[in-house]
């Protein structure tokens, strides 16, 4: 098994950020700070297991093509594997993988 490096772009922390601090606003009687950043925690360990447990995919979303992709329950991730390094380009919650409605 190759023991790989990885390099994640700040965008994803962006993304990652982002989406769970929106959930923080939006439901701030029932989601603490530290569900969120519970949340944030457990999504970046989770980039980590790209080509370990998170198996290569297909993309499919249109934007990330010429990427691989992996996910978790909750979380889409494209990147791409150079040598023995994994590079997380872009990071997608489950909820908002769709391609923009052409038209």
């Amino acid at each position: 098994m190759t023991a790989y490096k990885y390099k994640v772009s700040p965008r994803c922390y962006q993304k990652i950020y982002s989406f769970y601090h929106h959930v923080a606003l939006k439901y701030r009687h029932d989601y603490s700070e530290e569900d969120m950043h519970r949340n944030i925690d457990e999504t970046v360990d989770s980039m980590y297991e790209i080509e370990r447990t998170l198996l290569r995919r297909e993309p499919t979303l249109t934007r990330w093509k010429g990427y691989y992709m992996a996910n978790t329950d909750k979380w889409y991730f494209a990147y791409l594997v150079e040598g023995d390094t994994v590079k997380i380009m872009d990071a997608c919650h489950a909820q908002n993988m769709h391609n923009p409605k052409k038209g």
